[in-house]
C-alpha cells in the first residue's frame, strides 16, 4: 500500500496523526503485536509486546504505521481505553478493555 486513498482510510483520526512506536517496528525488525488507544489523551501506541526499555522510541504518522502493517486498519474503531494484541503477525487481533493495576502504574489487559 503506497498511497492511502481517503475512501480507504477507516480511522476517525487524520492520516498525519502523531503516534508512538519503536525503531524496531519502523525498521521492520519487530512486528506490531500490541496496540493501545489510550484513554488519558486519546493517543495511539503501536508496539511489539517486547520490553521497550532497550528500544528507541519513535513518533511517526499514523499513515506510516498503516503502510507498515495494513492489518492496523482493522483497529480503526478501537475505542479509547482499549488494547488489541496478537501473538504473531499472522494471528487475528484480540481486543480487551485496558485495566489499571491498582498496585502500580502499569497497564494490563
Amino acid at each position: 500500500m503506497t498511497n492511502i486513498l481517503p475512501q480507504d482510510w477507516l480511522f476517525m483520526e487524520p492520516q498525519n496523526l502523531a503516534v508512538f512506536t519503536t525503531e524496531a517496528i519502523v525498521s521492520g525488525n519487530h512486528p506490531i503485536l500490541y496496540v493501545s488507544h489510550d484513554i488519558e489523551d486519546d493517543s495511539w501506541q503501536f508496539l511489539s509486546g517486547k520490553n521497550i526499555s532497550k528500544d528507541t522510541p519513535k513518533i511517526i504518522a499514523l499513515r506510516t504505521i498503516v503502510k507498515l502493517d495494513q492489518s492496523i486498519l482493522e483497529l480503526a474503531d478501537l475505542p479509547s481505553g482499549w488494547i488489541a494484541i496478537r501473538k504473531t503477525k499472522d494471528d487475528c487481533w484480540q481486543r480487551y478493555l485496558k485495566v489499571r493495576d491498582s498496585t502500580s502504574n502499569d497497564l494490563n489487559a
